[in-house]
């Protein structure tokens, strides 16, 4: 009998621990969705051409200028060496043929903070850089702005539906695996009931035994959820660039808060409807 309820238990906590594995999976996108959104954001660039007649210098202390703003994460100077041989690479080396003096001005590469990059905030940032006399065009691409930021806000919606989902999925899931769990018990509580015990004192140990199976269910997806990001981060590192670590720990809480509610919360109406039942009842 013994025997029977180890194994029962270890069937609960291993199916416990996978759904709370899907648990972290989702809490882990979830918390690093903005992340997510940010790096698409500012790994789009605007490009400011300044005038054929500004020089190197003149341009490179201008982009010190821009480095103090708000609204930059980073610039990169382009020399008009540097522009001619991106261009040489695209149209033949021969292109400049057709000219008498390179067309190619002296340019930087601005990468907006993520906050900046929408429709609106970007035509506000693009007359400011346009008041300096240095300054001859600021372009950027409006229709990939625009497709951008309606794919991430579909992405966004899409997520958080799955993501819901997932979690009531999940937690019908392991209140069902402890309804089976407490279940298998009735006649325990049953005949705790007959000898006057109290429904406080009958509750108890299945409360503290279901913590404890929350706790270790929890422990064993975290360590199996550690043990998948370290594999997706020796063959795929670039996604670690966006994910932020940091936010691990918020992560692991919400696997062990969601094992230890759901359990604890199940245990308690499992239990407290078992109670209530009459001898009869237990049978079916």
């Amino acid at each position: 009998m013994r025997r029977r309820l180890m194994n029962a238990y270890l069937s609960s906590v291993i199916s416990i621990s996978l759904v709370l594995l899907l648990v972290g999976i989702a809490s882990l996108l979830m918390v690093n969705a903005k992340g997510v959104s940010d790096y698409f954001k500012e790994n789009m660039q605007v490009s400011v051409m300044m005038k054929q007649t500004v020089s190197d210098e003149e341009a490179l202390k201008f982009k010190e200028s821009l480095d103090g703003e708000r609204y930059i994460k980073n610039t990169v100077f382009i020399s008009k060496e540097q522009g001619q041989r991106e261009l040489a690479q695209q149209l033949g080396e021969d292109f400049l043929d057709v000219f008498e003096t390179s067309p190619i001005p002296v340019s930087i590469d601005v990468t907006l903070e993520a906050g900046y990059v929408s429709a609106d905030s970007l035509e506000v940032v693009r007359a400011e850089i346009s008041k300096s006399s240095l300054v001859d065009e600021v372009i950027y691409q409006k229709s990939l702005v625009d497709a951008l930021n309606a794919n991430l806000s579909r992405i966004s919606l899409i997520l958080g539906v799955f993501i819901a989902l997932l979690l009531f999925i999940s937690f019908v899931l392991i209140n069902n695996t402890v309804r089976l769990s407490v279940f298998a018990r009735r006649f325990t509580i049953h005949t705790m009931k007959l000898v006057g015990a109290t429904r406080s004192f009958i509750r108890g140990p299945f409360l503290v035994q279901s913590a404890f199976q929350g706790l270790f269910a929890s422990f064993i997806a975290i360590i199996v959820l550690l043990g998948l990001m370290f594999v997706m981060r020796s063959e795929f590192e670039q996604l670690f660039e966006i994910f932020r670590m940091d936010l691990l720990l918020i992560v692991l809480g919400i696997v062990v808060a969601a094992g230890l509610t759901i359990c604890l919360i199940s245990t308690f109406f499992v239990v407290n409807k078992l109670i209530s039942l009459k001898k009869d009842e237990l049978y079916y």
